[in-house]
């Protein structure tokens, strides 16, 4: 069900700062999104809300997210810092989370986006060290995912933060 990972993620105190170190670190450009719109969120089965903002640039073959929950009072998805997660796009989202489930990877985390598609985080935390998220592959992630990854090709180092 599962082919490699399309992105890494990393917790960040502020994803406008961390994507200006990352960028030095050779990682980039990277494109903001400032308190992203997710509706229908729960999170460990209990509605709730999901306020945050990423930072998402390209390293190597790899997709780097820098991710940072603004109001982690009450139950926190993200953590202070450190890997996050791995990102991987499935061909079914519903029997993708069945089989997280049946290895013992809770889902902690489910949202849908403002266009109306799901994506959850569940906890490989255990034996891996991090959370696994999972979406299916759409034509407007594919174009999102290739945006990034062309703006990295010959990318001389210019304008490394970009608010979307």
């Amino acid at each position: 069900m599962f082919s490699g990972p399309v992105q890494i993620a990393y917790a960040v105190d502020d994803v406008v700062t961390a994507a200006q170190q990352w960028s030095n670190r050779g990682a980039g450009p990277f494109f903001v999104r400032e308190h992203i719109d997710v509706h229908n969120v729960r999170v460990r089965g209990r509605p709730a809300t999901f306020d945050h903002s990423s930072a998402y640039g390209q390293w190597g073959a790899l997709m780097v997210e820098l991710i940072h929950e603004h109001d982690a009072a009450a139950d926190p998805v993200v953590g202070p810092t450190g890997i996050h997660h791995m990102a991987f796009f499935v061909e079914r989202f519903g029997a993708a989370a069945a089989e997280l489930r049946a290895d013992g990877c809770d889902e902690v985390l489910y949202a849908e986006t403002a266009t109306g598609m799901p994506f959850a985080f569940h906890d490989a935390r255990p034996d891996r060290g991090h959370l696994i998220e999972i979406y299916e592959r759409t034509a407007p992630l594919e174009r999102f995912y290739g945006m990034v990854r062309d703006a990295s090709i010959d990318w001389d180092g210019t304008d490394p933060v970009r608010m979307l």
